[in-house]
């Protein structure tokens, strides 16, 4: 079939809750995609830093491969011979004393909701279901029914109420409204993203994470980072808290942690906090599979010895100074860190953000608008020096291309 037919298909036979992009996709290795009709593309989304390791790493998938032919499943009403050895690796890894394995990201933001309230509960003794959450304005933590309450997007939550009780928003990269919060005495956590991938790549100022986590220390409240798509190397270190040195009370963990190949979600804490939930409180059928757990330290072992957090590191200063360098009048701003960018649009001609990525995509690279007016572009980390400049240039290209047009 072709590309209009397999579309089709899906606008027929699928809910309609996405827009993506015309381009039906069929294989994928490192940092290109292919489509039905055989063109080749740069993939600047890596499924929303998913494939953070590049499309079917080979070790990623032998993994994969040789587990399956094995035990895919066992539920957690027994033990497997994968899953513990899956959590000493990756709570040494990060050195957390405990790991809770889940699936989907959302289901880790939710588990890490959980932990932090009976955390409050039991250890703070903060009275029975008075405990509150901070968040941030812009935040992006999933889509559930609970989630969605936290968000200030109307797009994610209006028409889904009533919402779940329990958060006070704050505006982000802002310490003197997370400071007022803080003396709520019913404050059991921070929930933040150490950059707002979702609200347009939005990077705090430099020292921002740093200080709250001290807020938070000094009022006994958990700071809890959800580094689903900032983690995993995605920002130049492993996690994107590492560039300030700081250690989250509670680490969320998702996307990459697969390589792309299943979901798989992860929630890391110390034992005061993890050991609050007891048997029968909390769990997944799917969680912690044997499959999950072979993939998982296969894809944080691709990590730590192609040293993809160096690469995103230095690529990243090095793709920000190209994107930098392009003479546009749409080019309002240019931000990120490591891997993680984005290009503010200004539109002209009638002409903006996703204008410019229908063209990149006609020029041989895929990336997506965010909030319309704002292009992520956030490649695997296994892209070389020479690709980033290739794709400097398609960008530069396209953007030119729609400037001039009329």
């Amino acid at each position: 079939m072709l590309t209009q037919e397999y579309i089709s298909l899906e606008e027929k036979f699928g809910a309609h809750n996405y827009l993506p992009v015309p381009v039906v996709l069929v294989k994928g290795r490192g940092v290109f995609l292919w489509d039905v009709e055989g063109n080749k593309y740069f993939d600047f989304l890596s499924a929303y830093s998913a494939v953070n390791q590049g499309h079917c790493h080979p070790k990623i998938v032998k993994a994969l491969r040789d587990q399956a032919g094995t035990l895919t499943l066992t539920s957690r009403a027994f033990y497997n011979d994968c899953l513990g050895p899956y959590e000493k690796y990756i709570t040494e890894f990060f050195g957390y004393d405990k790991i809770l394995p889940m699936n989907s990201g959302a289901e880790a933001d939710e588990t890490a909701l959980k932990l932090c309230r009976r955390w409050a509960y039991d250890k703070k003794r903060i009275k029975e279901n008075e405990a509150k959450i901070i968040v941030c304005d812009g935040n992006f933590h999933g889509r559930t029914i609970t989630v969605i309450s936290m968000s200030t997007d109307p797009d994610s939550y209006n028409g889904f109420g009533p919402y779940t009780p329990g958060f006070i928003k704050i505006p982000y990269n802002d310490l003197e409204a997370l400071n007022i919060a803080l003396q709520n005495p019913n404050v059991a956590g921070f929930l933040v993203e150490p950059v707002q991938g979702e609200s347009g790549v939005i990077v705090p100022n430099e020292g921002y994470l740093a200080k709250a986590y001290s807020l938070c220390k000094e009022k006994n409240v958990l700071f809890i980072a959800d580094e689903i798509q900032t983690g995993l190397a995605r920002t130049g270190r492993m996690l994107a808290c590492d560039h300030e040195n700081i250690r989250p009370d509670i680490v969320i963990l998702g996307k990459a942690l697969s390589g792309g190949t299943l979901p798989i979600s992860a929630v890391l804490a110390d034992n005061d906090i993890m050991l609050v939930i007891k048997p029968g409180e909390h769990g997944s059928t799917f969680g912690g599979n044997p499959l999950a757990a072979k993939v998982a330290v296969a894809s944080l072992q691709v990590i730590k010895d192609e040293k993809l957090a160096e690469n995103a590191e230095k690529l990243g200063k090095l793709f920000r100074s190209e994107i930098g360098k392009i003479s546009s009048n749409m080019i309002e701003l240019v931000r990120g860190k490591g891997l993680l960018n984005a290009i503010v649009i200004k539109p002209c001609n009638g002409k903006g953000a996703l204008d410019i990525c229908l063209k990149m995509k006609d020029n041989g690279l895929l990336a997506k608008p965010t909030h319309q007016h704002i292009i992520r572009l956030a490649p695997p980390l296994v892209i070389t020096e020479k690709q980033i400049f290739e794709a400097v240039g398609i960008i530069k290209k396209s953007i030119l291309e729609i400037e001039e047009s009329k």
